[in-house]
């Protein structure tokens, strides 16, 4: 059975793959932006972007230091990851991934559960 996932703020239940997709491209288009989703078994995937990059973070449950896609052999930093709570981060091109990648690796998640294996992650626990 496919996990459930749901938006972490606001949701009201299960949200198909193809609707947090959707909004998920949506937020894309309207440029840098913070996403946390949540599954039934308390999982979290959080994807936060720039409108060029975004970090894909995959963690167990709250507290879990998680692990993160890579891009390995990119170089140099992106700035302006916004986050809600207005703080303003940058990260090494390695540790992000090209948006529209980051939205393939958060499509695979949601429809079996685990990142792609054909993209590099970093375990930070």
């Amino acid at each position: 059975m496919t996990e459930e996932w749901n938006w972490e703020v606001g949701g009201v239940g299960p949200v198909s793959p193809g609707a947090l997709l959707a909004e998920l491209r949506a937020r894309a288009a309207d440029g840098g932006f913070e996403a946390w989703l949540t599954s039934g078994s308390g999982r979290q995937l959080a994807v936060v972007s720039n409108a060029e990059r975004a970090m894909v973070v995959l963690l167990e449950g709250p507290g879990d230091p998680g692990e993160h896609a890579l891009d390995p052999g990119a170089e140099g930093w992106s700035e302006g990851f916004v986050l809600t709570n207005g703080q303003h981060d940058e990260y090494p091109d390695e540790d992000t991934v090209p948006l529209g990648h980051a939205l393939t690796i958060v499509e695979h998640i949601l429809t079996t559960g685990r990142p792609p294996a054909d993209t590099p992650w970093s375990v930070d626990r």
